[in-house]
């Protein structure tokens, strides 16, 4: 493990930075000691930099039905490093409140799986410049910026992050959000629009727009100072602290607008710092100004309604069509191999419909505010007119939603010593073309 292990940043108590070798010391003995944690090596980059992305729940190896996929992505850009401490040390409050029984941890690790990417970039992180505006460091190994990418639903398709992506696509993703440095603001879809020039200035909404602001709103008001909105000298002023991507500045080729467009997954970005790159002393006081957004966050994920679709023998659906009316989303919101659907709303009254091939299921559901109880309202719906034996192949899906979760391969390790879970960890490494 020591020799993958080039430059990840270990949080100490002094909250010093760190590039370390010595991670499986300062890491493996303090919290690898759960049954259940799986290593999956599958690529590194060119300076031979490991990415990490480390998973926590009841049931890590593996997602479990009913209990929805959260993530977590920091430092997607080298120079912009508080997330990756941020993440650190919320691994680190998450563990210890699960170890010393807190309620709250146990409640959100019982009910939720969170996977943790800390750096997406480590190569431009040992490049960049220490200065709180400098751009150096923003890039990958090969100069490139990694979030401008991404297949974009209003420019055409561009050559696929096919490691980022193959991950996405491992799990149903159901919230996440992406750790950025340089502004203090909750920024959600759409980033770009096909609106041209002259919009620009204006927002472009998605058609979750008022769950994206609940959950923008979520973030900047269980932060310390971001509701305030006008804290960085050469930002904003953002009302509220949040703002529409595209209201702020158009972004092509954004990971925030695939996760949302291809992978129904809502994304927000966030810019946690003023300075990209903070002093080590502001750190202890950036970590709380940010410790009750983080966990508020994590916990937005119950929001809304989730279930199966099943068919008239009781058998799970898979890709099925799960419709809100007056949500049309560019690629529509499918069910995963289990069948499940999951979808974010605010309390509400909603007409969701159901399609498989040409039967339509129509239902009315009043939703319930569900993070206080850690889970969304369930419902389960029964297309009684589908038998199992007309399930159609999945379809070649259309150029614009060419998307469909593969579950992940499980762990590279002896899963058979580990049969019984309490708290675990799985680590992953993403693809060598994400950062190459």
């Amino acid at each position: 493990l020591k020799s993958f292990v080039k430059a990840l940043i270990v949080l100490e108590p002094e909250f010093r930075l760190l590039n370390v070798l010595y991670f499986e010391q300062n890491f493996e003995l303090q919290y690898f000691h759960w049954e259940g944690k799986c290593l999956i090596f599958l690529s590194s980059s060119k300076s031979w930099q490991q990415l990490w992305v480390l998973a926590l729940g009841v049931s890590p190896r593996r997602h479990t039905i009913g209990i929805p996929e959260f993530k977590y992505v920091a430092n997607m850009h080298g120079n912009e490093v508080l997330g990756r401490v941020l993440l650190l040390q919320l691994i680190e409050e998450l563990v210890r409140g699960y170890r010393d029984k807190e309620t709250w941890s146990l409640q959100l690790l019982n009910s939720t799986r969170i996977h943790i990417l800390p750096t997406m970039n480590p190569d431009g992180f040992d490049e960049a410049d220490t200065h709180c505006l400098f751009s150096q460091g923003r890039f990958n190994h090969n100069g490139v910026d990694l979030n401008r990418g991404f297949p974009d639903a209003f420019a055409g398709l561009r050559k696929q992050r096919e490691a980022v992506i193959g991950w996405l696509k491992t799990e149903t993703f159901v919230l996440s959000a992406n750790l950025h440095g340089g502004a203090l603001v909750a920024s959600y879809p759409y980033d770009n629009s096909d609106r041209g020039s002259d919009f620009f200035g204006a927002p472009s909404l998605s058609p979750d727009d008022d769950v994206f602001v609940h959950l923008a709103k979520v973030y900047s008001y269980n932060h310390a100072s971001m509701h305030r909105g006008n804290l960085c000298d050469d930002t904003g002023p953002f009302r509220d602290g949040i703002t529409n991507g595209y209201h702020w500045y158009p972004l092509e080729g954004g990971m925030q607008d695939y996760n949302y467009v291809w992978a129904q997954c809502l994304e927000l970005t966030l810019e946690l710092s003023c300075c990209k790159f903070p002093q080590v002393k502001e750190l202890p006081s950036l970590w709380e100004d940010n410790k009750k957004a983080l966990l508020a966050y994590i916990q937005q994920i119950h929001l809304g309604v989730k279930g199966q679709v099943f068919d008239g023998s009781g058998k799970p659906v898979p890709n099925a069509v799960v419709e809100v009316e007056g949500r049309k989303n560019m690629c529509p919101f499918r069910t995963n191999q289990h069948g499940e659907y999951y979808r974010l709303l605010v309390p509400g009254v909603y007409t969701f419909k159901v399609r498989l091939k040409t039967h339509v299921l129509t239902e009315t559901l009043r939703v319930p505010y569900g993070p206080d109880q850690y889970s969304a309202m369930k419902h389960d719906f029964m297309l009684r007119r589908i038998a199992s034996a007309t399930f159609p192949a999945l379809p070649e899906p259309s150029p614009s939603c060419n998307y469909t979760v593969h579950p992940g391969g499980g762990c590279a390790t002896a899963a058979s010593m580990w049969s019984r879970l309490t708290l675990g960890f799985s680590l992953v490494m993403v693809m060598q073309s994400l950062i190459d």
